[in-house]
């Protein structure tokens, strides 16, 4: 316990300098004084540890742990050293230690951190990437995959290894293009990462000009398929997690060859035996004057039932003739050279088969034309399915009459192949090959954001999601769907098919609507009931309806059954919003928790009476109401209904234009209204033009009198100035004493307002709010906002 003592005789008998140094002394000698050092005592590990490398503070942190200690404050103080950024969402960050070796194996692998900038993220005896990886759960390549060719590497393959076990989420964002060097890195990465590793949600972030191989390839992997062999070998071996399933597939292969041989054998034998033994009890038979058929039950049992045999040896055998004469008590010559012929024709006709076989072969081979590398990614994607579907389609032709479709049919079961939705563009296939591919582990989440989707890659995407049982979350948004989303939903009708289905989260968001929300709200609830949550967002509106591609199926008046649904999302292109068309959704959803319906315009002053009373009826499990950009400025009436309502728990009003033709009769209304709801937790009225007189008058739902249970109040974009504000948290503050404190009020959001007009006074507001509850805000710049209007009016 050499480090012991000389930290308690620099302690007790020196200045605190020396103990300083000793600490500093100890550290650089970490590699010696490792072992020791843990079993130091609490006062002395707490000194030590901020001298630490990250390395060995990581490994320390058992010892720490033991000892009492935390390192959460030291690693806080190196993220604030080495990274100088704020982290979004910092105040929900619980593990400190994670958060800054997660980024920093992020920033060291694109090159954005220099090791040697900090003594503390410098020791020889560690790899920055080897040893940060197993702290990494989310991971972002970006730009050309740098990233990715630098993981894929020979000398990083214990990374990927360390990288395997820990990662959940693999991020792509603002991907470039790039060339074709990069595809076979990508493979190794995603084959190693997510078919043989711990990778289940994948998202593919702002592709502006998307490369379709690389995309296709990304979508193919995280889907599980892809083949094994030449096209996964690493450094010209095949990947070693799957070098011992490739074995085990081939001594199958071997075991059923070798059987079929010997089945092939046994069955020539069995019938040659067979006639040799009938030409035997025939002569017997003549012998004694009696007709062969007396004598056939003879024959050994163990001839009487033949093995096992394919069509071919069958057709080879009963085309053998085979004259016998007889010898008493024993097979004629003749029937041992006929056993002979008899094997001399299966060789034959195996080897006509073989013949053909390999002719058929080598005519694939040269229909590759260019793509004969089996290395090359392009040919994987897209040749193969060539091949795979004129196989299918030589195979299916024969079996027409029994099954009456083929897997590339585009019937409710199977995924999209012609839709007129899904065009191909310049010949090259859309296809994906899922019968050329092996199936590996598949992600559960799927996310595309901004990135634009070809017909082609809709194709394939169709065709991967028709068997992509293993898929909970799909988010597809701003990727240019417009007839396409029919191939898309094409391939979701395929996989419902599925009993072992978990899809349970769909959102689908884009620019233009191709056809309207509400019956794509049906179409997808009635092929999936068991959804969980649902939601459906389109900015504007497409062309008219007759240029909708024809033949696309209906889901206007798609039945619903009863369904799963809890959370139900709606963002309408300025539609109007019906409740007759709502009302089977609703009345099929009784399990609903949660609805927000977004940028829908209300036909006439009844229908938001109807939809309430609808939703009352329909749902007596919501929980949740959410509108937005929804003009409510004369349905003041429905709105207090809402408030009033005994069973909503959190109430959302956004941009909904409340009081811009309201008295101040209907403010004190909903104040009122709301004092007397003990069920509302959560109050959300952002973008409606509150201003400081009405936020004032808000802070009467907390007096002594109320009986609300309010604990959560947005008065975000609301044109509150600090002034306002102040006067406010006064009231409030008077409230609050009245009722000694016995207050349920916990959060109060606070974004885009005018609270810059002066500092001062918002800052003094924003002190005595926290002090009674939790404030979020931001550090708006109100007049660049303004200007940002003007310039756009």
């Amino acid at each position: 316990m050499a480090a012991a003592a000389a930290f308690e005789e620099a302690e007790e008998g020196g200045p605190r300098s020396l103990f300083a140094l000793s600490a500093v002394a100890v550290s650089r000698s970490m590699g010696a004084l490792e072992r020791d050092v843990w079993a130091l005592p609490r006062h002395l590990l707490r000194g030590l540890l901020p001298l630490l490398t990250i390395f060995r503070l990581e490994r320390a942190e058992g010892a720490a742990r033991r000892a009492g200690l935390s390192t959460q404050p030291i690693w806080r103080k190196l993220w604030d050293d080495v990274m100088k950024t704020r982290p979004p969402n910092s105040e929900n960050i619980t593990c400190w230690r994670k958060k800054f070796l997660e980024t920093f194996f992020s920033n060291v692998l694109h090159g954005v951190l220099d090791v040697s900038s900090d003594w503390r993220l410098n020791d020889h005896h560690f790899s920055p990437l080897l040893h940060s990886a197993p702290h990494v759960s989310q991971l972002t390549l970006c730009n050309m995959l740098q990233g990715a060719v630098e993981l894929a590497a020979e000398h990083n393959q214990k990374v990927l290894e360390n990288l395997a076990g820990s990662l959940r989420i693999l991020k792509f964002q603002h991907l470039l293009s790039s060339d074709q060097s990069i595809r076979h890195p990508l493979v190794l990465l995603l084959h190693r990462l997510i078919h043989h590793g711990s990778v289940s949600h994948v998202s593919v972030y702002s592709w502006p000009v998307p490369d379709t191989v690389l995309l296709v390839l990304i979508l193919s992997m995280s889907a599980g398929f892809w083949r094994s062999g030449s096209a996964l070998a690493y450094q010209s071996s095949p990947c070693g997690l799957c070098r011992e399933d490739i074995a085990q597939s081939q001594e199958l292969a071997q075991e059923r060859a070798e059987r079929g041989r010997s089945d092939e054998r046994e069955w020539s034998d069995w019938e040659n035996q067979k006639r040799c033994l009938r030409a035997t009890e025939e002569a017997n038979a003549e012998v004694n004057g009696c007709g062969a058929d007396n004598h056939l039950n003879s024959i050994p049992s163990g001839l009487r039932s033949p093995p096992l045999r394919n069509e071919a040896s069958s057709e080879a055998s009963s085309k053998v003739p085979c004259d016998h004469t007889s010898i008493q008590g024993g097979f004629s010559p003749h029937c041992i050279s006929d056993q002979l012929s008899c094997r001399a024709v299966l060789r034959k006709t195996r080897r006509r088969l073989r013949s053909a076989v390999g002719k058929k072969r080598r005519c694939l081979r040269r229909s590759r034309g260019p793509y004969a590398d089996p290395e090359d990614l392009y040919d994987f994607v897209f040749t193969v399915a060539r091949e795979d579907n004129s196989v299918l389609l030589n195979k299916s032709s024969t079996t027409e009459g029994e099954n009456g479709e083929n897997w590339t049919s585009s019937s409710p079961g199977s995924p999209c192949t012609g839709h007129a939705g899904c065009k191909k563009r310049g010949g090259s296939a859309g296809i994906f090959p899922l019968k050329a591919a092996r199936r590996f582990r598949s992600v559960s989440t799927l996310e595309l954001f901004s990135i634009p989707l070809t017909g082609e890659t809709c194709q394939t995407l169709s065709n991967l999601l028709s068997s992509w049982v293993s898929l909970e979350n799909l988010v597809l948004s701003y990727n240019g769907l417009g007839a396409n989303i029919f191939c898309i939903l094409s391939g979701l009708r395929a996989l419902s098919c599925h009993s072992d289905c978990r899809l349970r989260v769909v959102r689908v968001s884009d620019v233009f609507s191709h056809m309207p929300c509400m019956d794509l709200v049906r179409c997808i609830l009635s092929t999936f009931p068991q959804l969980h949550a649902l939601s459906v967002g389109f900015d504007l509106k497409n062309q008219l309806e007759e240029d909708m591609p024809e033949g696309n199926p209906s889901c206007s008046e798609a039945e619903i059954l009863e369904s799963c649904l809890q959370q139900l999302e709606i963002r309408f292109p300025r539609e109007p919003l019906h409740t007759a068309f709502l009302l089977p959704v609703l009345k099929a959803s009784k399990s609903l928790q949660q609805l927000s319906l977004d940028s829908a315009t209300l036909p006439s002053s009844q229908e938001l009476g109807l939809l309430l009373e609808a939703l009352k009826e329909c749902n007596p499990n919501l929980r949740k109401l959410s509108f937005h950009d929804v003009n409510l400025a004369e349905h003041q009436k429905e709105v207090l209904l809402l408030l009033q309502d005994p069973v909503l728990q959190e109430i959302t009003l956004s941009f909904c234009r409340l009081f811009e033709s309201s008295t101040t009769e209907f403010l004190s209304e909903i104040i009122n209204t709301v004092k007397r709801n003990s069920s509302l937790k959560s109050l959300r009225l952002p973008g409606n033009r509150l201003g400081n007189h009405r936020l004032v008058a808000l802070a009467d739902i907390f007096s002594e009198d109320s009986s609300s249970s309010l604990c959560q109040l947005d008065v975000s974009s609301n044109c509150i100035k600090p002034d306002g504000l102040l006067a406010f948290t006064k009231k409030l503050e008077g409230h609050i004493q009245q009722r000694r404190g016995q207050i349920q009020f916990t959060h109060l959001r606070l974004f885009q307002n005018w609270l810059d007009q002066d500092a001062e006074t918002a800052q003094e507001a924003l002190r005595r709010l926290r002090a009674v509850c939790s404030v979020v805000s931001d550090s708006w710049d109100s007049s660049q906002a303004f200007a940002d209007y003007i310039s756009v009016m």
